[in-house]
């Protein structure tokens, strides 16, 4: 076995959305990351093919959101039919406008393949890759790193080289039948969500019989429900086949799938021009006992694992690895206490658990016909989801109300999402919120007359909002309306607010913990 005596900062096992994400944000830190991937390409289907309001906000920070715009649409009314005639339409997405502190505010539809490609680019672009055909066969740690052994093929009959690599961490992105997970004797309990199979596949559909401004539906159909469903951006449908058999076998050649929607639908096999890719499944909710163990974290599916329905899993895995990746940054690059760390599976544990529920939810309404309860509402779009009475969430206004509710457009409390605010640069010229906070960076807010400190830390940047030499103009006073009037608010670099108070007394100590101070008194 050959020694790579380099110790890599960290070792992203898997490059899903979760792991690609995790290195995008590594990248554009500067932290040294290896991502290895033991297929031979990214994950060719669109087993997700959405991404909720809060995961467009992460992609605006990670410099992937105007892509994925293009990319994608939004999703289509659904169209019931029965012995080929169309029933009428209903909407599974409870639609919103765009808000000053919520831009995006539905679902946007992108392939989870196309998802993962615009990830890859964007690593591309900062100086990262993935190497593929390259599968973790086992690893050790000790109090220092990690040892991970690799196993590199080249799809050639060359012989199957090995490799011994060190990591300050590693983090399993390898989806749920995680080799990291069960090399750590990482439990996962959960339970059967439905026991009958399902089967998923992308296919191409020729002639007009099937229009591309709906999602069809065959609820009634013979051997189970069926649905297809036009990927925008894309001259593809998702096909999403149910059996009431709970011991069928779900076959997955092309062949099988053209007969199974001509069986199901007034299509012909023959109108089924292609099918790209499919898979079997049974829908199961489970997670696994501890998201940490050692230097090794678990994010996405090698952590939790959803039905399909509502769409909750990708964009889960991706703020997983939004929140370890600026926490692993503030490590490496920066001195703060590796404690920090433990904060990732304090935050993202219970918010795993509360998705999970959302998704079993959605999926048993589908299965027994109950339309209202399939409905995707304000709990799939993520945004009033909040790490409230946390160790990085401290907030010291004396006049602040403890009953306040989280919301999008609410006053915002420590541990909340931090809302976006269009407004002003000195000159007039517009800005955002949301351009303060994108990049790697701590973003502290003065409002009013609060008096900001001077942070010795580069890893902040300040703007005061008022005051007699203010950085940003609220013209419109939205600003005020999502923040108040005044008081200091540290931003953490995945949009939550880590820190509010009137005056900067504690803003000293909470930097110290993150590898950096405030000024003196």
């Amino acid at each position: 076995m050959e020694l790579n005596n380099v110790k890599e900062a960290v070792l992203i096992v898997g490059a899903g959305p979760a792991g690609l994400t995790l290195a995008v944000d590594l990248a554009r830190r500067g932290v040294r990351a290896r991502v290895v991937e033991r297929g031979a390409d990214l994950f060719p289907g669109s087993r997700g093919k959405g991404l909720n309001p809060r995961t467009q906000e992460v992609f605006d920070d990670l410099g992937v959101i105007d892509a994925a715009r293009r990319a994608g649409g939004p999703y289509p009314l659904m169209l019931g039919w029965e012995d080929g005639r169309r029933l009428g339409t209903h909407d599974m997405i409870e639609r919103g406008r765009p808000t000053p502190g919520a831009p995006y505010p539905d679902m946007w539809m992108v392939p989870q393949w196309r998802t993962a490609r615009l990830l890859y680019e964007r690593l591309q672009e900062l100086g990262g890759t993935v190497e593929f055909d390259t599968e973790l066969t086992g690893l050790t740690q000790d109090a220092d790193g990690v040892e991970a052994r690799l196993s590199h093929a080249d799809g050639s009959a060359a012989p199957v080289r090995t490799e011994a690599v060190r990591a300050a961490y590693l983090v399993a992105a390898d989806g749920g039948r995680s080799t990291v997970r069960r090399a750590l004797g990482i439990p996962m309990t959960g339970e059967t969500v439905d026991p009958s199979p399902m089967l998923v596949a992308d296919v191409r559909v020729d002639g007009d019989r099937l229009d591309r401004g709906h999602w069809h539906a065959w609820p009634k159909a013979k051997g189970g429900t069926l649905a297809l469903c036009p990927l925008a951006g894309t001259d593809h449908f998702q096909l999403f086949a149910q059996f009431k058999d709970a011991d069928a076998v779900p076959d997955t050649s092309a062949e099988t799938v053209r007969q199974l929607i001509a069986e199901r639908t007034h299509l012909a096999a023959s109108e089924v021009r292609e099918v790209l890719w499919a898979s079997d499944f049974r829908a199961r909710a489970a997670m696994a006992e501890r998201f940490a163990e050692g230097r090794v974290f678990l994010v996405g599916d090698a952590a939790h694992i959803h039905s399909p329905a509502g769409g909750q899993g990708l964009n889960t895995s991706v703020q997983d690895a939004y929140n370890l990746g600026w926490k692993l940054g503030q490590v490496l690059r920066h001195g703060a206490d590796p404690a920090l760390l433990d904060s990732y599976e304090e935050e993202r544990l219970p918010v795993a658990a509360g998705v999970l529920g959302i998704s079993t939810r959605i999926h048993r309404a589908h299965r027994a016909g109950d339309a209202k309860g399939q409905r995707r509402g304000a709990d799939v779009r993520q945004l009033g989801l909040s790490y409230r009475g946390g160790r990085l969430a401290v907030d010291l206004r004396v006049d602040l109300r403890q009953e306040e509710s989280v919301s999008p457009e609410g006053r915002p409390r420590a541990g909340d999402r931090a809302p976006d605010a269009p407004c002003a640069l000195p000159g007039g010229g517009p800005f955002r919120l949301f351009d303060a906070f994108r990049g790697p960076h701590f973003t502290l807010l003065a409002l009013g007359d609060s008096e900001p400190p001077t942070p010795r830390a580069d890893f902040v940047r300040t703007y005061r909002v008022g005051g007699p030499a203010p950085d940003l103009l609220d013209p419109e006073g939205h600003i005020r309306a999502g923040y108040g009037e005044r008081g200091l608010f540290l931003v953490r670099p995945d949009g939550y607010i880590g820190f509010a108070a009137d005056e900067e007394a504690g803003l000293r100590d909470y930097l110290a913990g993150l590898g950096g101070y405030a000024a003196p008194a």
